[in-house]
């Protein structure tokens, strides 16, 4: 990636091919919409290809370049073949949003071995293989990258019954740092986006309980996030102007991870 002196110009990502996994919905969705609007061209990546073709319209709307590819990260044939038609479509890629993830609640002692894998599979084990493969396209075209890894707090704390959701995120992390270090000298740059508790379809109606307003009453700053409170970690850490931050892990969530316990 080049530099410029102007920060609007360092943040902005013209120029550049960009794969976003689980771009269907959510968060996913949010990181699509602002690096196609950061000038990206952008690689909608998911299973569910309707929302994603529902999505690559509503991009080109401000004149945006989007093509929805359908991914299966537990797959790795399918990832195999998206990294290619993305490059294909795009040219080459030179940033992953490694955003797909499911969780799955259960206490410990219930938790059975099809969901602990089901979890690992996709947040863990699909991630480096998205990850490895798009590296080794980045690799190849001798232009270096960025990839994201979107983690979350919990990475770095507990809750309950979420064992192989902490299990498969914490790894993710400490993943990312190993892969920051052997991938420098290809100048890939792999870092951690790990957000707090985000108002999203998936969880609206737990926030909207009591034991949810209790949790956001435990939040710093006495909200959850939005999902464009994320859009100046993902910029600084996609774009040049975080051309020397690898192996970084940017926490956003209002403060909740330094909350006494």
């Amino acid at each position: 990636m080049t530099s410029s002196n102007s920060p609007s110009q360092t943040f902005s990502l013209q120029g550049h091919a960009a794969i976003i996994t689980g771009a269907s919905s959510g968060l996913g969705r949010h990181f699509a919409l602002t690096l196609a609007r950061a000038g990206a061209k952008v690689a909608l990546a998911a299973r569910r290809t309707d929302a994603l073709a529902e999505l690559a319209r509503e991009i080109a709307t401000f004149d945006g370049r989007a093509i929805p590819i359908k991914l299966d990260v537990t797959d790795e044939v399918s990832i195999k073949a998206a990294v290619a038609d993305a490059e294909t479509e795009l040219g080459p890629i030179s940033i992953l949003i490694n955003n797909s993830g499911i969780a799955r609640v259960k206490p410990v002692l219930e938790h059975d071995v099809a969901t602990w894998d089901e979890v690992v599979q996709t947040n863990l084990r699909g991630a480096w293989l998205i990850a490895q493969e798009t590296a080794r396209h980045m690799a190849s075209h001798g232009k270096g990258g960025s990839i994201v890894n979107i983690a979350s707090i919990l990475a770095l704390r507990t809750a309950g019954g979420l064992s192989s959701y902490l299990a498969a995120k914490a790894g993710l992390a400490h993943l990312s740092e190993g892969m920051a270090v052997e991938l420098a000298r290809h100048h890939i740059r792999v870092n951690v986006l790990a957000p707090g508790y985000y108002n999203t379809d998936i969880n609206r109606s737990f926030f909207e309980s009591a034991a949810g307003q209790a949790m956001i009453k435990r939040i710093p700053l006495r909200r959850l996030g939005e999902p464009r409170d994320l859009d100046g970690a993902l910029l600084l850490l996609a774009s040049d102007a975080g051309r020397y931050m690898t192996g970084c892990t940017i926490v956003v969530d209002g403060g909740h991870t330094i909350t006494p316990i």
